[in-house]
């Protein structure tokens, strides 16, 4: 979230719409290689949490192997892929003529960091499955303060907008990855990096790709939804999606703490699944839909009164503050219910329900917001665009509950299977 945010803030310092226009219409790709990473980072930590609940610990270790050298393969096979298709791409974004020379530099530094965006979803999302959580936060956070740092560095001192921009992520994430790859060698106790045991049953990555497919949906429909959102308010002007760059990364904060509660109570869910104990699991599950609900209520609140404020710290241009802070409080009204989209989505990769994993990973900024937006935009115009996402976000807890009832409800079927 923080990458995000520090692009957009100080790249908005320039106070060049089209420049800020160019980066936010390129955020998708972010998205989409933190979907790909989620493939083997969530869809390993998954596997490996139940793996040490059942005491498989020599197994669990293979499969963090695997997971590793697989997310490695296909970042090189992502980043040859963008470059070859670059300007289907950057069409596929909505990049007009006035974005074109911002977007394209920063797409094709991105290609080149997705090899290192994608590898270090692995060892941040399964380094918790050993309780190194806090390792995994190390890592990470590193990485993340050099780039707030090299930012200003790059783009105003050394003169070079979007790039530096991109190339602070790039040094960031070389960074990262090399202290969470350190972290899995030294401190791990299950978990290693050796290439020569990276080979799992094919159960094993059945099991993997199972639930890491319907968890790389979510980020992919994040991807889905912002690309809808960018080419929906493109024909309003480059300051509507310039706007809308800074809405969303405010929002984000708030996202991405819910994320946060819903990943650690991830290894809990899938130990205890794994371990069958029922009545531990059904309390984590009723404990993080609380914390997620009621923090995402208290935060919007407060961040929707003080949005005007907030949105121009990023910009000076009013009418750009304008339109961020009107769209940024139409998103926060729905946030407790995107708290507990985000824990269904969770909680149903965590205990092996791929079924139900995917069809929450696909509905919010995928299928139902698609929908939603077409709907809402061909009868209500700009204002049926702004309020697609909230509308969705709705729509999408109403499926999670429904579907949370089916299984976990007193003649759920997981219940009666136990």
């Amino acid at each position: 979230m923080i990458y995000n945010l520090t692009d957009t803030f100080f790249i908005a310092q320039t106070q060049n719409a089209n420049l800020v226009a160019g980066i936010t219409l390129c955020t998708p790709l972010f998205s989409m290689m933190i979907a790909l990473g989620d493939m083997f980072g969530l869809g390993g930590s998954s596997a490996i949490s139940r793996l040490l609940g059942k005491k498989k610990y020599q197994l669990a270790g293979r499969v963090n192997s695997f997971c590793f050298y697989g997310a490695l393969l296909l970042g090189i096979i992502v980043m040859i892929c963008l470059f070859v298709f670059k300007k289907q791409g950057l069409g596929l974004l909505g990049v007009t003529p006035s974005t074109y020379q911002y977007a394209n530099i920063f797409y094709e530094i991105m290609a080149v960091a997705s090899i290192l965006i994608i590898i270090s979803l692995v060892p941040i999302n399964t380094l918790r499955t050993e309780g190194l959580a806090t390792q995994s936060m190390i890592g990470t956070a590193t990485g993340t303060v050099l780039k707030i740092f090299l930012d200003p560095l790059f783009i105003f001192g050394f003169h070079l907008g979007a790039a530096g921009a991109a190339l602070a992520t790039v040094v960031g994430y070389i960074v990262t990855d090399t202290i969470l790859i350190g972290y899995t060698v030294k401190r791990a106790r299950y978990l290693h990096v050796y290439i020569r045991q990276m080979r799992i049953p094919l159960a094993e990555i059945k099991d993997v790709l199972m639930i890491g497919l319907p968890a790389s949906m979510t980020n992919f429909m994040t991807m889905l939804g912002t690309a809808l959102m960018n080419n929906f308010l493109i024909v309003y002007g480059a300051n509507k999606v310039a706007g809308f760059g800074i809405a969303i990364k405010v929002e984000t904060i708030v996202i991405m703490v819910l994320v946060g509660f819903c990943f650690g109570s991830q290894a809990l869910i899938g130990y205890n699944y794994g371990a069958r104990n029922r009545q531990r699991l059904k309390k984590i599950i009723q404990f993080d839909l609380l914390v997620n609900v009621v923090f995402a209520f208290i935060i919007a609140l407060g961040l929707m009164a003080i949005a005007p404020g907030l949105c121009s710290l990023f910009m000076k241009n009013q009418s750009v503050v304008s339109s961020a802070s009107y769209m940024l409080r139409w998103f926060l009204i729905t946030t407790p219910f995107i708290g507990a989209v985000m824990v269904f989505t969770t909680m149903f990769q965590s205990v092996n329900q791929p079924l139900e994993a995917f069809i929450m990973s696909i509905s919010r900024q995928g299928v139902v917001f698609a929908a939603v937006i077409f709907i809402m935009a061909a009868t209500m115009g700009y204002q049926g665009v702004i309020v697609s996402q909230p509308v969705a976000d709705v729509i999408t807890a109403v499926i999670g509950i429904a579907l949370y009832y089916r299984d976990f409800g007193p003649k759920g079927k997981i219940i009666e299977n136990w």
